[in-house]
């Protein structure tokens, strides 16, 4: 096992994560000149986010569990190279038909880049994988709250066509990821002869229905997380321009600066959770967010942009913590794990854009708002889980007797 962080690796990983989530980002980021250019319903612009998010999803885990098996280093780049083909297949579509295979694509890309780079990145942590996982995160949301930046600058002024220039950072995505392939390979060659077997047991003393039962509430959160991010992401320029009649423009703005909130908020959930217990971060940016988002739908414009970016800042700090808490409940499965939760998470923000469009077509988009809002609520289960860092202080004080 790696003691020392290697942080050159995670830098890289945080960087080509920046680069990879950037360009998935303009997909939504350009849905209203989408929609505009192909006369579309929310509900059809629902379906593009759920085409993405769903081939994510079914990929991911099998993606993870066949890493676990068979490690391949330079699968990163190979996922890059989907995202590119998905971007010049998006900057040419002419049909709505198309448009879902270009997003289909990208979701494939997904699917091979973050459960094997969520993977890399604990083979470099050290003795830190929630600052690992946070500085790897970190990388997704900063390219997440660029996209729409982007966009709005690049994409919109000069027409759909203009995608095609985002194909060059793509091709700096694979080069920086053939190095991290390098790398991980090395790795693996020296570490080929003390590789564990996978188990089920935790290392905390936990039964398998325990454990079982941890992980089922874990995926829980993470519905009433992506659930809830994917209304903002998704829909919250509709809603600005909805209800307070602000230009696309001015509204994506916004949403940059909900996602720029999201990036700081995930570099803060990692070491937070390393420091005190990663329990202690899941209770406090889950259940915490409930009184903003429970305020979100009734109030102006400026307090509307105030409480989306604590929102993000708050409801972010969360998945890393949620992940390394399931890593560990399943050490000897970290490829399986990443893949789960990544797939359960990009699933669910593909199922909530494709049902809160129907939702906003038949009742509007700010009836929308008002639904999700209890969602954080459901951080309560919470208190259901068992405490890993105290069972690692006992079973540690116990070795040292």
């Amino acid at each position: 096992m790696i003691k020392k962080t290697v942080f050159k690796v995670l830098v890289a990983l945080s960087f080509s994560h920046l680069l990879n989530d950037a360009m998935q980002s303009l997909i939504p980021a350009i849905y209203p000149l989408l929609k505009e250019s192909f006369s579309l319903s929310f509900a059809q612009i629902g379906l593009i986010t759920f085409t993405f998010q769903l081939i994510a999803s079914i990929l991911q885990p099998f993606v993870g569990y066949f890493s676990d098996l068979k490690p391949r280093p330079y699968s990163l780049a190979a996922g890059m190279a989907c995202t590119l083909l998905g971007l010049i297949l998006l900057s040419s579509a002419g049909t709505y038909g198309m448009i879902l295979i270009a997003a289909g694509f990208v979701g494939l890309g997904s699917s091979v880049f973050h459960p094997e780079a969520s993977r890399v990145a604990k083979m470099a942590s050290g003795e830190r994988p929630g600052l690992a996982q946070s500085l790897f995160q970190v990388g997704g949301n900063a390219g997440s709250a660029l996209g729409p930046l982007l966009a709005g600058l690049i994409i919109l002024p000069r027409g759909q066509h203009s995608v095609i220039w985002f194909s060059l950072v793509a091709l700096v995505g694979i080069i920086v990821l053939l190095q991290v392939g390098g790398w991980q390979r090395r790795r693996l060659v020296e570490t080929s002869g003390m590789l564990q077997r996978r188990r089920l047991d935790s290392g905390f003393n936990l039964s398998r229905r325990k454990v079982v039962w941890s992980i089922l509430i874990l995926l829980a959160l993470i519905f009433s997380k992506y659930f809830y991010l994917v209304s903002l992401s998704s829909y919250y320029t509709f809603y600005l321009i909805d209800r307070f009649h602000v230009s696309t423009q001015q509204a994506l703005y916004c949403l940059f600066a909900f996602q720029g909130s999201v990036a700081a908020g995930t570099i803060i959930g990692g070491p937070v959770g390393d420091r005190f217990g990663r329990k202690y971060v899941i209770w406090a940016s889950i259940l915490g967010v409930a009184p903003f988002t429970l305020l979100l739908p009734h109030v102006g414009l400026g307090a509307t942009i105030g409480l989306s970016v604590v929102i993000g800042l708050i409801l972010s700090s969360a998945f890393s913590a949620i992940l390394v808490y399931a890593q560990e409940l399943l050490p000897g499965r970290i490829g399986m794990v990443s893949g789960l939760f990544f797939g359960f998470a990009f699933g669910m923000g593909g199922l909530g854009a494709g049902l809160l469009g129907i939702l906003a077509d038949h009742r509007g988009i700010s009836f929308v708002y008002q639904v999700c809002a209890f969602l954080p609520l459901i951080g309560m289960l919470t208190a259901f889980l068992p405490n890993l860092d105290r069972r690692r202080i006992v079973q540690d004080s116990a070795a040292a007797t």
